[in-house]
């Protein structure tokens, strides 16, 4: 039966009454509660007064067995809980057996015959009751919204007594209505006991409006099942990079190898180039009117005329420059010059006397050497360096007055090489004659070229040894000094000042020595024309004849090549070392 609060704050009943079948004779009712009506008849609804006294809560004290009831074969419906337990009278026990009102939360012990095989399980809270009808009159349980525990079945002997519920919001107990005798629906989703054995009707329970939303006390719903996590790709890479942590060790000890081995020496090096340019060259360090120029091909293939020798002319009367090499033609790998290959040297040699007397023409012979590999001059061929003989007594009998060679790439310490040179120094010196070679640059670092010899097949340096060795074989001996690879100008100069200084150490004062100036502007990773400046290469030289041998007679600069050549090379050579 369902009570609604009224206006003046009375409960009514707002629904109809049921009947609930009468307990057994014999159970006696608790003191102060109402008579109940013999057995058979209705009972009357008899609302609370509201002046009843207010009960205090009790907890439910152990059920104590009843004589009388256990006599009775009949079962006593169990107390029926509500959304909101209620304090209600205990039905008074008489000769007839008096029904228990359905709903009624009663402070006292409610005996019950009815043996209960074991504990109600606890089904889900529900605000809307069906009916289902029973076979006894056990009456089922309503779950609340906030349940009390159920008190727990006792055997057949002893009668139950249904825990007191607590008042929740309002104080005053309240005698709940007494249903007629009937089958009457239960709660929906309520499920019946299972060992609830009786027969008769079965006292209904009167749902009771549930406040609100679902109430607090539901139990929590159960979390949504979480997927079940995939392999997570984390811990592989951790694990590979764990693998990898070796590796990356070595990695990183190879770069620092490589750092210590070549960035730290070039560090170094180019820290040592940039200080030897530092100061001031000496007093006097100026032309000694010995230099020696390059020359191309054109100038006797036929190309040049008589007003290109005069231009020539012009330029180079003002200067110290008194040889000229002049390229006469690349030997054949086997030392042979055809006549063919500089038709007109005659003719050049006679328009340079002519216009600059006291300037000597010489023949610029040059292959490139073999080395080892398929094609090229093979010096250690004696025949080849006949040939190569012959063809320098060609170019005398021409008019030529020296014999200038170039061949490259040249190994240091070569023998066959020097051997070479001694067969030409016999020819030139009987036909007097110069013998004037180019030579590639010294070891700026003790060694260094042994070590570009085995990575390169081009070995860019000889030892300083071998640089005095070829030096005391031939009349001129002019150094290389361009495509040094140099980033800056100032390293660069003090790379051409640490050459000079280290030739003219093994030089002897009676040859004639002479530092290439580069005539011409390229960019690349041997050469960076921004570095490799005509105006750095003379100071550099002057730096370094200034700290060696200020006095020398026989040093000169040799630029390299006319047909190259800037307005800006030409000044630079005239304002540096000229004056």
């Amino acid at each position: 039966m369902d009570h609604t609060e009224s206006r003046d704050g009375t409960d009514e009943p707002t629904d109809d009454t049921r009947t609930t079948p009468a307990p057994a004779s014999g159970s006696m009712p608790a003191s102060g509660s109402t008579p109940a009506p013999a057995s058979g008849s209705a009972p009357e609804y008899v609302p609370e007064p509201e002046s009843a006294p207010t009960p205090e809560p009790t907890p439910a004290p152990e059920p104590t067995p009843d004589p009388d009831s256990a006599s009775q074969p009949g079962p006593t419906p169990a107390p029926v809980r509500t959304s909101e337990p209620e304090s209600a009278s205990e039905p008074e026990s008489a000769s007839d057996p008096v029904p228990e009102p359905a709903h009624v939360p009663e402070p006292a012990h409610v005996p019950e015959s009815a043996p209960t095989p074991g504990p109600t399980p606890a089904p889900e809270p529900t605000p809307d009751p069906d009916s289902a009808s029973q076979s006894g009159p056990t009456p089922a349980p309503v779950r609340t919204s906030e349940p009390e525990s159920a008190s727990e079945p006792e055997s057949a002997s002893e009668p139950e007594s249904a825990s007191e519920p607590e008042s929740a919001s309002d104080p005053v107990p309240e005698p709940a209505h007494v249903p007629e005798p009937a089958h009457v629906p239960e709660p929906a989703h309520v499920p019946e006991p299972e060992s609830a054995p009786a027969s008769g009707p079965v006292p209904a329970s009167v749902p009771t409006p549930s406040p609100g939303p679902a109430p607090e006390s539901k139990s929590a719903p159960d979390p949504a099942p979480q997927p079940t996590p995939g392999p997570q790709p984390q811990p592989a890479p951790e694990s590979a990079k764990k693998r990898r942590r070796p590796w990356v060790r070595r990695v990183r000890r190879a770069v620092l190898v490589l750092a210590l081995v070549l960035i730290v020496p070039l560090v170094a090096v180019e820290t040592a180039l940039r200080v030897n340019y530092m100061g001031d060259p000496a007093d006097g360090t100026y032309t000694r009117d010995r230099d020696a120029m390059w020359l191309g091909h054109a100038w006797v293939d036929g190309r040049k005329k008589d007003a290109d020798v005069t231009a020539l002319a012009g330029r180079l009367k003002d200067t110290g420059v008194r040889d000229l090499y002049v390229h006469t033609g690349p030997l054949e790998h086997d030392g042979t010059l055809p006549r063919s290959v500089y038709p007109r040297a005659r003719w050049f040699i006679d328009a340079v006397h002519r216009e600059l007397p006291g300037v000597r023409v010489q023949a610029f012979l040059g292959d490139v050497l073999a080395n080892g590999g398929p094609e090229g001059l093979e010096l250690s061929d004696a025949a080849t360096r006949a040939e190569v003989v012959r063809s320098a007594g060609q170019v005398l009998d021409t008019g030529y007055e020296g014999v200038h060679l170039d061949l490259e790439p040249l190994h240091s310490g070569d023998g066959h090489y020097l051997d070479l040179l001694d067969d030409l120094r016999r020819l030139t010196k009987g036909r007097d004659a110069q013998l004037s070679v180019a030579a590639h640059q010294i070891d700026p670092l003790p060694h260094l070229h042994s070590v570009a010899g085995f990575v390169a097949d081009h070995p860019k340096w000889w030892s300083q040894e071998f640089f005095g060795q070829v030096a005391r074989r031939v009349d001129q001996i002019a150094v290389m000094s361009y495509d040094t690879a140099r980033l800056f100008e100032s390293t660069y100069g003090g790379y051409v000042a640490q050459q000079t200084s280290l030739a003219l150490e093994v030089t002897p004062p009676t040859t004639h020595l002479l530092m290439g100036l580069p005539f011409y502007y390229e960019s690349n990773p041997s050469h960076w024309g921004h570095a490799e400046t005509v105006g750095a290469a003379v100071r550099g030289a002057r730096l370094g004849l200034s700290r060696t041998d200020p006095d020398r007679e026989l040093f000169g600069l040799a630029p390299y090549i006319d047909f190259a050549a800037t307005e800006t090379n030409w000044r630079e050579f005239k304002d540096g070392w000229v004056r």
